[in-house]
């Protein structure tokens, strides 16, 4: 066991929190989870399995991570951002249990964990879905979370960060209803995050946001989108994934990332103003 607290997020999970908890069960010390009111047996079930359970409204993933950081005065070494849709494998829960141990007095303060994405039952292994990597793991106190509306990311205060070897697993499939739900849901807070970013100061910003805003944000509106398939499909070799890779692609550039540009456009010519939209359904 590493002297980790570990985060999760909830809203209507009662599919997903039981394998989650069960994978973390046994590596971290503690599993606090914030709900935003779920209406289904989330909270009981993650109770059942000993995880803190608060209740909390929802904002922004940001500021209900942040609240979650807060309520639970974490007094680990380490902390883990884990979603209730991920879960960490034997060989990822071996790997970061030694890694936490072995650096709890080194200047590295973050872990960056990898995972493999399983959509319509396939797991994807091209197209920039693998492997998907993100900084999961810091050191309490030397890291933070972007407030930001969408795309936020733990940052590092000091020191630096190591890569995660072991695959661990994301499901990010419900079905293709929900998916196209939560890509709409996504494509407001998107957009909003767009004319925000515009208003940050480029140095305080992470690399991939100075990247997303400063490249691609300055292509064409529709080529970006095109461009984004193009990149995913043929370059990225997302064609090998088959059917379901086809699928994945598609939906991104042409659902969500179309989505988004056409939200950008509606928001600037009808002057309209983004409304809160509170949790994503499911």
């Amino acid at each position: 066991m590493a002297d980790i607290t570990a985060i999760i997020l909830t809203r209507n999970e009662e599919k997903y929190i039981a394998e989650c908890i069960k994978s973390i069960t046994g590596v971290v010390k503690r599993i606090v989870v914030v709900d935003s009111y779920s209406d289904d047996k989330t909270i009981d079930i993650a109770k059942s399995l000993g995880a803190e359970v608060y209740q909390h409204e929802f904002s922004t993933h940001a500021k209900q991570y942040q609240y979650a950081v807060e309520i639970s005065n974490v007094d680990t070494i380490w902390t883990l951002k884990i979603d209730a849709d991920e879960r960490l494998t034997d060989e990822s829960a071996a790997e970061l249990e030694e890694l936490c141990n072995n650096n709890e007095n080194t200047n590295i303060n973050g872990i960056v964990l990898r995972f493999y994405n399983v959509f319509m039952g396939k797991v994807l292994k091209h197209g920039g879905a693998y492997p998907w990597r993100k900084l999961s793991v810091y050191k309490t106190g030397k890291g933070t979370i972007e407030d930001r509306n969408m795309d936020e990311h733990i940052i590092l205060y000091e020191g630096i960060s190591i890569k995660a070897t072991k695959d661990s697993e994301h499901q990010s499939f419900k079905n293709l209803d929900f998916f196209i739900n939560k890509f709409n849901w996504y494509s407001t807070r998107e957009a909003m995050d767009y004319f925000e970013q515009k208003k940050v100061s480029k140095e305080t910003a992470s690399f991939k946001t100075r990247i997303k805003m400063n490249v691609y944000y300055k292509l064409p509106m529709g080529f970006r989108a095109w461009l984004f398939y193009v990149y995913r499909y043929y370059f990225r070799l997302g064609f090998l994934d088959g059917k379901e890779g086809k699928i994945y692609a598609f939906l991104h550039a042409y659902w969500y990332r179309f989505l988004v540009d056409a939200k950008i456009l509606e928001h600037k010519k009808l002057e309209t103003e983004f409304e809160p939209i509170g949790p994503l359904k499911q």
